[in-house]
């Protein structure tokens, strides 16, 4: 089954406009459906962040911004997700730290208790703005495709995001989707990565 943009509620995980409906953000007052990329095509497993400091990406929201700055930079991981071709669409990109609490959150593959420490699960640009995690919530999604073993579901392991840790130029931020911690890794870290791409809503 197919949903639009122009739906109310359409259901998370289900197939949209080149992917899979992840939930929506804002960003600079626009509201965007979120849209992960399919796991055979749009996924990169084991793969560092930057192979060079940089002063940019630092969007929490912005993933476009971020992996365009990444690619203009020589990024390997941000060109191959604007390279990226696949559900009709050449306009993929790695999502930011926002972008990304977001695809746990609503399309979390795991049980797992989650993560309750600091401000992990805070989210100013989801739509609507979220509180942090509680050991419940969320919960594994209902959408059988993600959940852990299925064929779109993101492995429980950490993710990497394209936005940058503002005050270590070594560091980004990624995502762990067993149970949702949000931390920082060495951009030499080997992580895996997902493509999204957004439409205005």
């Amino acid at each position: 089954m197919q949903s639009s943009p122009q739906e109310i509620n359409p259901i998370l995980g289900t197939a949209m406009a080149g992917g899979f409906y992840a939930g929506r953000i804002n960003i600079d007052g626009q509201a965007y459906a979120l849209i992960v990329a399919p796991k055979a095509e749009g996924e990169h497993a084991d793969t560092i962040w930057h192979s060079k400091a940089i002063d940019g990406a630092l969007s929490y929201c912005d993933g476009l911004a971020n992996t365009q700055t990444l690619a203009e930079a020589g990024s390997k991981l941000a060109q191959w997700a604007r390279d990226l071709r696949t559900g009709g669409f050449d306009d993929w990109y790695l999502p930011s730290q926002d972008e990304l609490e977001i695809c746990y959150r609503n399309l979390k593959p795991t049980t797992e208790a989650n993560y309750c420490w600091a401000r992990s699960g805070i989210n100013l640009s989801a739509l609507d703005p979220t509180r942090p995690y509680t050991p419940d919530f969320p919960v594994q999604t209902s959408a059988d495709p993600f959940r852990e073993s299925g064929a779109e579901a993101f492995d429980p392991v950490w993710y990497w995001s394209s936005t940058r840790h503002a005050s270590a130029a070594e560091s980004a931020w990624g995502q762990y989707f067993s149970h949702g911690s949000q931390n920082y890794d060495h951009r030499y870290d080997e992580l895996r990565a997902r493509a999204v791409r957004r439409l205005p809503i």
